[in-house]
């Protein structure tokens, strides 16, 4: 009797030939811009050369607490200055698998911003707005994301028209397998945006329903009602598109709570369960939620979760979520099962914050063959 194979391995044989098929492959990706500076502090300064790092946001968090009345200095080690924002880094990790993408999103206005170069180069780019700056101070166990937004603001649906205009950009609605619209916490006039899209962009498609993707990117700055009411916008791309809601943990409960759904539990089948439940309000095509150790998603056809290669030390936390989202995307673009596709997403996502770089299909393929 043949052994069963190991889920990474039987996604490793199911990936074989995938490159053909993701080159055939457009994207379209958009709409936010960053400049990442990752930082770490220091707790003890030994030499000029040599520190020991604050490992833990608790233990950060003590030291800021101990500082109120007084003072306190803190000193920050820039580790990597790098492409920041929810859609660059999975637009990325999307080209980085084969796949032919379009950017539309602030990147540098009227000219794109140096560390964007060689994205610019790999995309079809359209720079609409200046770049936002994030300051991402990671610890082992988490980061603070500190960011400098005043830009954003110019992400607005005349903008887009300026550097793209509607015809045009309707046909690159239409050339799409995927679209991916991200970081709507951090946009705030994304829901006219959508609703523009909706409006005069996804009626005029042509051909079978296209995979869309959503992030919110952390909505805990957002009220209730804002939540609520994209959460209603993005219902309305199911008549048009196979819609995707991509969560974290967090996400997870917060849309939980405004839609009545209260799961307690954090395990892989709470988790699951979750999914499920907020799949099963929504009527859309999948909802998948991913916290550090596993992932879940769901559909029409059921639910499920695949543990995920966590790694206590990894080298880089920001983008992690995101290069998940890019590898669930890639499984649901091969048509594989949800299983399949949260595999591709975690052995996505495991990689880089082992790497700090964005795998290839064969990095992939190698990485699935150690899980």
């Amino acid at each position: 009797m043949a052994r069963k194979l190991s889920l990474p391995l039987q996604v490793f044989e199911q990936i074989q030939g995938a490159r053909n098929r993701l080159t055939k492959s457009d994207v379209l990706v958009g709409l936010d811009g960053f400049v990442d500076t990752i930082l770490h502090v220091v707790d003890k300064r030994e030499s000029a050369t040599k520190y020991t790092r604050i490992e833990k946001i608790a233990e950060f968090g003590k030291r800021i607490t101990a500082a109120s009345g007084l003072s306190m200095n803190f000193e920050m080690v820039t580790q990597m200055v790098k492409l920041g924002g929810n859609g660059p880094i999975m637009a990325h990790a999307l080209g980085s698998y084969g796949t032919h993408v379009t950017y539309v999103g602030n990147l540098g206005s009227p000219n794109v911003h140096p560390i964007f170069s060689d994205f610019a180069k790999a995309t079809d780019l359209y720079s609409i707005a200046e770049p936002g700056y994030t300051d991402a101070v990671e610890f082992e166990d988490g980061k603070l994301m500190c960011g400098k937004h005043a830009s954003l603001k110019e992400v607005n649906w005349a903008t887009i028209l300026k550097h793209l205009p509607e015809e045009k950009l309707i046909k690159k609605f239409n050339d799409a397998s995927l679209i991916a619209l991200v970081n709507w916490t951090m946009l705030p006039l994304m829901n006219g945006i959508f609703n523009k899209i909706l409006k005069n962009v996804a009626p005029k498609l042509t051909g079978e329903k296209r995979w869309i993707f959503f992030d919110l990117a952390d909505p805990a700055k957002r009220t209730r009602a804002d939540i609520a009411e994209v959460i209603k916008i993005i219902v309305k791309f199911q008549k048009y598109f196979k819609v995707i809601l991509g969560l974290n943990l967090s996400e997870g409960h917060q849309i939980g709570e405004v839609l009545g759904i209260k799961v307690p539990g954090n395990s892989p089948e709470d988790v699951t369960t979750l999914a499920a439940r907020i799949q099963s309000k929504l009527k859309i095509e999948t909802v998948v939620v991913h916290p550090t150790h596993f992932a879940a998603a769901a559909d029409a056809n059921g639910a499920t979760f695949v543990a995920g290669p966590y790694t206590p030390k990894p080298k880089i936390t920001t983008g992690a979520g995101d290069h998940f989202n890019a590898g669930f995307c890639i499984g649901r673009l091969l048509n594989g099962d949800l299983a399949t596709s949260l595999q591709i997403g975690v052995a996505t996502s495991g990689y880089y914050v082992r790497q700090a770089k964005s795998p290839r299909l064969e990095d992939l393929k190698k990485f699935l063959q150690t899980l």
